[in-house]
């Protein structure tokens, strides 16, 4: 097992990797920049380092800041927890150069997975569904990105090929759009990501957010996790997530499961990862790859019973698989709620101090959280302050689980989104299952579509 590992990241994702060390044996540093001297980790963890100010780009995006922690500290790892630098190729090559163990896949598999033109193309090679579409990066003779647009079919969407996180994309519904469009995301990509390419996709109107959990040792071995279901989203960031997906037929279903665990052995994927899938009429279309442990990764821990964190841990350390593919059974359901420091009629973050945090128990609750009474939220990073994660037997179960959870729940001091969760958990159009991804921004009056 790994001797010591460096938590490059900050907040709750910092707090569970350095549970899942400590249940190891492993010895653990924290790094922090000045306004995080607050966190609760620094505390728990056997070592901390200070790497910076609280810009995020001289801190915990400071590559040789945190390489420098590794090596005074005498670490033996790197865990960059998601976010941050987790999906950032040339950190782990450097992490690599430097003499420590990256705790994720290798870098020319960040590389190949973090670029959705050849993501898209690695993944139909490897017999994955996707989107019908440029097949490749849209041509910039004007006439040819016209042939292939009609040959998709309208409407369709314009992609950045280094975009993420909902930006670079633009949707086209008729053709007289599609040469002013591309233009204008070329030019927002090249600022935005530094990479001008674009591709084109069918527009997908109605569909679901899906996507599969898998574990792979790089030696051959890769399992799947089953799915989650993250289509309740706001300007495509997930507002709530559920293991597994409801309502998915259940010969696709297996077939996607099958041809994600053949596509890691095929790439030689090492660690955990998530494919990311459009679910619309029965049928799956791979969007992109996540090469990083999830936010929502507690929701598959609760209905597998597998600890993912310490399945990477584990993987990194150069050990094979630690379960087979029969060993992984789906038992209940679970859901998670994303808690944000954020004014829930606006959205604004409410950074500020939590004069009282009082987390909800019973049951099959589950709370992910770095938050404590007396604790400041600084203003300069994501408003992510918690995760609140229900289990129960049934989606049911589960479900009132949640509602009780989140009646009991106190943060006082600071705004959040818990009353938008309360309400969720009560619609009626949620609580019946498999609502698409514009289903929450039409519930707020924000449906542009």
């Amino acid at each position: 097992m790994l001797e010591k590992v460096l938590i490059a990241n900050r907040g709750e994702i910092a707090l569970r990797v350095l549970r899942a060390c400590k249940e190891l044996g492993i010895k653990t540093v924290a790094v922090h920049s000045t306004a995080d001297r607050e966190l609760m980790h620094l505390s728990l963890a056997d070592e901390s380092v200070c790497i910076g100010p609280a810009l995020a780009t001289n801190s915990y995006l400071h590559i040789p800041a945190i390489i420098a922690a590794a090596e005074v500290t005498g670490a033996t790892a790197i865990h960059p927890g998601y976010g941050f630098l987790a999906e950032n190729a040339d950190f782990a090559e450097q992490v690599e150069n430097s003499g420590f163990v990256f705790i994720g896949p290798k870098a020319d598999t960040i590389r190949l997975m973090g670029d959705k033109v050849s993501a898209k193309d690695a993944m139909k090679k490897a017999g994955v569904p996707t989107v019908p579409g440029s097949d490749g990066p849209l041509p910039e003779d004007e006439q040819e990105a016209l042939r292939i647009a009609r040959e998709v079919g309208y409407p369709v969407i314009i992609k950045a090929a280094g975009g993420g996180g909902g930006r670079g994309m633009r949707v086209v519904h008729q053709e007289e759009d599609l040469i002013k469009s591309a233009k204008l995301t070329r030019t927002e990509a090249g600022a935005a990501f530094g990479n001008s390419m674009v591709y084109l996709e069918k527009f997908l109107g109605n569909p679901r957010h899906v996507e599969v959990q898998i574990l792979s040792d790089g030696q051959g071995n890769a399992i799947h996790l089953y799915d989650r279901d993250c289509s309740l989203q706001r300007r495509h960031q997930k507002v709530l997530e559920e293991a597994p997906a409801p309502f998915i037929d259940e010969k696709a279903r297996a077939e996607v499961l099958k041809r994600c665990v053949d596509a890691c052995i095929e790439i030689g994927y090492r660690g955990a990862g998530t494919f990311e899938f459009l679910y619309e009429d029965g049928r799956f279309y791979f969007i992109e790859m996540n090469t990083r442990v999830q936010v929502e990764h507690p929701v598959t821990e609760m209905v597998t019973g597998i600890d993912i964190v310490k399945e990477m841990l584990n993987i990194a350390a150069g050990n094979k698989l630690s379960v087979k593919q029969e060993d992984v059974i789906l038992r209940g359901h679970s859901l998670e709620c994303r808690i944000n420091a954020e004014d829930p009629s606006n959205f604004l973050p409410c950074p500020g101090k939590v004069k009282h945090f009082h987390a909800p128990g019973g049951n099959g609750v589950r709370v992910d959280s770095h938050l404590y009474s007396g604790y400041s939220v600084p203003p300069n990073y994501d408003s992510l302050i918690g995760k609140l994660i229900t289990y129960g037997a049934t989606r049911d179960e589960a479900m009132a689980r949640m509602r009780n959870a989140l009646d009991e729940i106190v943060v006082d001091g600071i705004k959040t989104n818990i009353p938008l969760h309360r309400d969720l958990t009560r619609d009626k159009g949620f609580c019946e299952g498999g609502v698409n991804i514009h289903y929450l921004e039409k519930k707020l009056g924000m449906d542009k579509h």
